[in-house]
């Protein structure tokens, strides 16, 4: 498989693990919940690679649907590349404005997608897909990238977007009226994607003029792409029944069917010659219920089916009175990402949220169909609660000017908004400096030492319970208080306890000490791991 290299490349390929991972902290009165929780809908302000690597311990292997609409790199979004890397070659670029004149753009943007995109796949479920929306001056990039981390055979389709119905007058060279959206499977043997309904138009075609008691069908051609050299057998003498005319296909395109076959069709009235029989070539029936109301989707959304940058503008105007942003995406267009990707109550990912429209996307489609899909937001950018929440805001409670009666209504559900806290950094804990929650250290420990999701519902805090693996029940022997952790160990009254508690399944204890012999252990099934190198050392 070819690869695709780049500068920096081998110092920003596992810098996903580098990232600390960081505390997520619940701000209640920007969210639309009475209280705020990790498993509403979320809209998270700050660095999104930071937030990815944050929602792993509870999201990891649970996303169904992730739609990003990273920066194109234009030359002129003004993006610019942060990322934490400590290589002096990289440490050079940090803070600076990406702009059409920097040699290196194209390296900078696949050392900011690389890390993100790892962290994506690991957020995926086994049968979810990732739409990343691009244009030409990245896509080359972009897809060698992700035949690399999703793997080529999991490559869907490209699919080209209408993005907008003008010409562009006074173009240099061609007038650009698309975008392309790369669509990947996590396992593509595992996913296929729900088919759509068919349209009005596509029902026009079909009809039942000799009306066939099997209801309404179409006509379609009896050939085939092949020709009389590729497929000899389907080059023959079909019989017209009222002239007797002996008909043959062209040599260049055969029928799709041997002798036998098509005189089973024509026995069985699916071979149209016209409501007269004046046709001189033969169509096949179609019937409507044989084939289903749904149809395939394809690789050409067209903007009178799922909208244009120019409807979303007009969208957006609806909500704020003004446009805001340069080329914002219809909600229309994710509307049909999920439609065809996620069931009844999926997990839709954007951590590029820009103006909202996935959760917009989200929150009209459980409107419509009574559905619950749930949205997880990521925004860095410093109106993440001015636009993107208070767009969502807005739609949940009803827009006044919407001609729209769903969306003046408003669509009703809730999210939580959650900004990036401090970093959980185990030479702190040993200091006793800055040390993170009971619940974030637990959801820390828990990912990192099992690989396995977190649930934060099965926490109990007063028993130092943090769920369980599919090893063990664990436990957290933990409090923020330097002074009381150097006081808390693993002794044979804990042990007891748990061991009457939870008879059977071995206990991974996570504690600053233990006061108990190996053997001890041993005999009550438990693992001791010290806080708080331990749990890196399970990890491996």
């Amino acid at each position: 498989m070819p690869i695709l290299h780049f500068k920096g490349k081998s110092v920003i390929q596992n810098h996903h693990h580098t990232v600390k991972f960081h505390e997520l902290e619940a701000v209640k009165n920007k969210g639309l919940s009475k209280e705020p929780s990790l498993d509403d809908n979320l809209i998270i302000h700050g660095d999104n690679l930071i937030a990815l690597k944050a929602l792993l311990p509870t999201y990891a292997g649970k996303v169904k649907c992730i739609y990003i609409d990273p920066p194109y790199n234009t030359g002129t979004e003004h993006w610019i590349y942060n990322d934490n890397v400590n290589s002096p070659m990289i440490r050079e670029w940090i803070g600076k404005e990406v702009g059409s004149d920097d040699l290196s753009r194209h390296d900078k943007w696949c050392c900011m997608m690389y890390p993100r995109l790892t962290l994506l796949r690991e957020l995926l479920r086994d049968d979810g897909v990732i739409f990343v929306s691009i244009d030409d001056n990245e896509v080359q990039h972009l897809r060698l990238m992700m035949d690399e981390i999703f793997q080529e055979q999991n490559f869907v389709g490209n699919i080209v977007w209408q993005k907008k119905y003008a010409k562009q007058s006074d173009a240099k060279w061609l007038s650009t009226s698309h975008d392309h959206i790369l669509l990947y499977a996590k396992n593509k043997e595992s996913w296929r994607p729900t088919q759509l309904e068919r349209s009005e138009k596509q029902l026009k075609g079909y009809s039942n003029p000799d009306h066939d008691p099997r209801g309404l069908w179409q006509s379609v051609v009896c050939t085939c792409n092949k020709t009389r050299k590729e497929r000899p057998n389907l080059y023959h003498a079909v019989v017209h029944p009222t002239t007797e005319e002996k008909i043959y296909p062209s040599e260049s395109r055969v029928w799709a069917y041997e002798p036998e076959t098509f005189k089973k069709l024509m026995d069985d009235g699916r071979i149209w010659w016209g409501a007269k029989m004046e046709k001189r070539v033969p169509r096949l029936k179609v019937f409507l219920n044989e084939v289903g109301t749904g149809v395939v989707p394809d690789t050409l959304w067209l903007r009178e089916d799922v909208g244009d940058n120019q409807d979303a503008k007009r969208m957006i105007t609806t909500i704020f009175g003004e446009p805001l942003f340069d080329t914002p995406k219809p909600v229309t267009l994710i509307e049909r990402m999920i439609q065809i990707s996620c069931e009844k109550s999926d997990i839709v990912l954007d951590s590029f949220a820009g103006s909202g429209t996935t959760a917009h996307a989200v929150l009209s489609l459980n409107a419509e169909d009574d559905c619950n899909r749930r949205f997880i937001l990521v925004e860095c950018e410093d109106y993440a609660d001015k636009l993107t929440a208070e767009r969502v805001r807005r739609v949940i409670k009803g827009v006044k000017g919407a001609k729209d009666e769903k969306l003046k209504k408003g669509f009703g559900g809730t999210f939580s908004y959650y900004e990036l806290g401090k970093p959980i950094d185990m030479d702190k804990m040993l200091e006793g400096d800055d040390l993170p929650s009971f619940k974030n250290l637990a959801n820390y420990a828990f990912f990192t030492a099992t690989g396995e999701t977190f649930n934060p519902k099965k926490v109990n805090e007063k028993e130092f319970y943090i769920g369980s693996s599919s090893t063990y029940e664990v436990f957290l022997l933990y409090v923020p208080n330097a002074e009381k952790l150097r006081g808390m160990a693993l002794n044979l009254d804990f042990a007891q306890k748990i061991e009457k508690k939870f008879p059977g399944k071995p206990k991974l204890v996570f504690a600053p000490a233990c006061f108990l012999e190996e053997y001890d252990l041993r005999e009550r099934n438990i693992r001791f791991a010290q806080l708080p190198f331990e749990i890196y050392r399970l990890a491996e």
